[in-house]
């Protein structure tokens, strides 16, 4: 009678494992083959990374695309941290290997379908736009205002101020081998006439940024 029963649980767990690791087996496959057909994007940033992490985050729960490498050039840069708080791979780097062979050996490892430059402070090389054309950039004005060499962050906020500007905003467009003339993807103003700081109109700006730049890419990520 034991006998006949403890052969009995032996089977029923035989059956059992036999179960979970088909089971397991199917689960891997599913997930290999999703991630397979995901987009892939890089994100460049030099700083702060909160645009990285809203981006990150955005895409955590999206079955069109991920965030696969954080490249920055910066290595005391906060977006290491922010990306290693998500498990997502990051990649330093200095000037000179930006413009040498590191970094687009280091993009051959991901081929990224998108490569999203948000807060990236050094000019983005042809060499590697010509292998990888689909790059795109946020800049905290309306451009053409406020664009060019040395209009970035608080640089901007503060012309604009200067200037007596009742509204500002941001754009985010396709990177070119020129600072800030690719083609427009997507702008939105917002007013400052109560703005007394750059600080302030920086917090404004800040807050369209998060909102409206994982939005955007997501976009752009359906429609590729």
């Amino acid at each position: 009678m034991l006998l006949k029963l403890t052969t009995k649980i032996k089977k029923i767990i035989h059956k059992d494992v036999i179960f979970l690791f088909f089971t397991n087996i199917y689960s891997f496959f599913c997930i290999e083959i999703i991630l397979i057909f995901m987009k892939k994007i890089v994100i460049f940033a030099s700083g702060s990374g909160s645009n990285a992490e809203k981006i990150i985050q955005y895409f955590k729960s999206s079955s069109e695309a991920m965030v696969v490498a954080v490249f920055s050039n910066n290595p005391n840069a906060k977006v290491l941290d922010r990306a290693k708080n998500h498990q997502i791979p990051a990649v330093v780097f200095n000037k000179t290997q930006l413009n040498e062979s590191f970094v687009l050996q280091q993009l051959h490892e991901y081929q990224p379908d998108l490569i999203v430059l948000a807060g990236f402070l050094l000019k983005f090389p042809e060499s590697i736009l010509k292998e990888y054309p689909k790059v795109i950039n946020i800049h905290p004005a309306l451009l053409p205002k406020y664009g060019g060499k040395g209009m970035y962050g608080m640089n901007v906020h503060q012309a604009v101020l200067e200037n007596k500007e009742k509204e500002t905003g941001i754009t985010i467009h396709y990177v070119n081998e020129h600072y800030d003339e690719g083609e427009f993807i997507f702008q939105k103003s917002v007013n400052i006439e109560d703005c007394k700081t750059a600080e302030e109109i920086a917090h404004k700006i800040h807050e369209l940024e998060h909102q409206y730049f994982p939005e955007v890419i997501g976009k752009l990520i359906t429609n590729h």
